[in-house]
């Protein structure tokens, strides 16, 4: 399954200045355009930098798409061979102008982004710092604060394969927990009931005393809000891990 992308460089740089042109760049062109599954993303990565390359845009913009094109799978061949046959079309000024873009880009000797890097890239919450609790979880997840007034909210984010321990939000009243999906795909599962697949958009509302768990599918990253439900005499009881066994049976 293909994880959404999400732009705020509109609203980031231009929010209060030009609101709706941030509305258009954000959500329209990026929220819709970009997400529009008829041509995948390494295609419209590729008619991008073409078209750019067509109007004679040569600044960081280009730049930026020539590093979304090599992180969506196109190659330093294939860009050459991209590059080349555009400006038999749009002229050679504009080919040796891109080509020396490109070849900063695709230099063997500048590190690539990080797998986690890149996730972050997709997502509107930070992913934040490796998680404290991480001992009662199985693989690597990071926890940012969103919210630390009136009700307490944290992203948390999983790497793929990654999910915490079985466990039980307890209170004497109230309490319990509220899950809101922001990225990648993940499950929540209750003790006894089958899991529920989580993409960007699921809402899961745990109520207090039952045992759960939930983490990131296997081959995906994975991010959720935790909202913290107050109640009285609250705590949180980690129990025994997910087995691999019933991990392995929601791949």
């Amino acid at each position: 399954m293909a994880e959404k992308i999400v732009q705020t460089a509109g609203r980031n740089q231009l929010g209060e200045f030009a609101p709706m042109f941030a509305h258009l760049n954000d959500d329209v062109l990026f929220g819709e355009v970009w997400n529009e599954e008829a041509i995948d993303v390494k295609t419209k990565c590729i008619i991008t930098v073409v078209s750019l390359m067509a109007s004679g845009i040569t600044d960081s913009s280009l730049t930026y798409h020539l590093q979304n094109a090599k992180a969506h799978g196109v190659t330093k061949e294939e860009i050459a061979a991209i590059i080349t046959h555009a400006t038999m079309y749009v002229g050679w000024p504009k080919g040796w102008a891109v080509f020396r873009l490109a070849k900063e880009v695709w230099n063997d000797e500048v590190p690539e982004l990080t797998e986690k890097d890149k996730y972050q890239n997709t997502i509107f919450f930070t992913i934040g710092e490796p998680n404290p609790y991480g001992e009662f979880f199985v693989g690597q997840s990071y926890l940012a604060p969103v919210s630390k007034e009136q009700i307490p909210v944290f992203n948390v984010t999983f790497e793929p394969g990654c999910r915490n321990n079985w466990h039980i939000h307890h209170a004497d009243k109230g309490g319990g927990q509220m899950l809101i999906c922001v990225g990648g795909r993940g499950y929540y599962q209750e003790w006894g009931k089958d899991a529920v697949e989580m993409t960007p958009g699921t809402v899961i509302n745990i109520p207090v005393n039952v045992k759960h768990w939930h983490g990131a599918a296997s081959d995906s990253w994975f991010s959720h809000l935790a909202v913290e439900i107050p109640g009285e005499n609250g705590s949180n009881e980690w129990l025994e891990a997910v087995s691999d066994e019933e991990y392995s049976s929601l791949k």
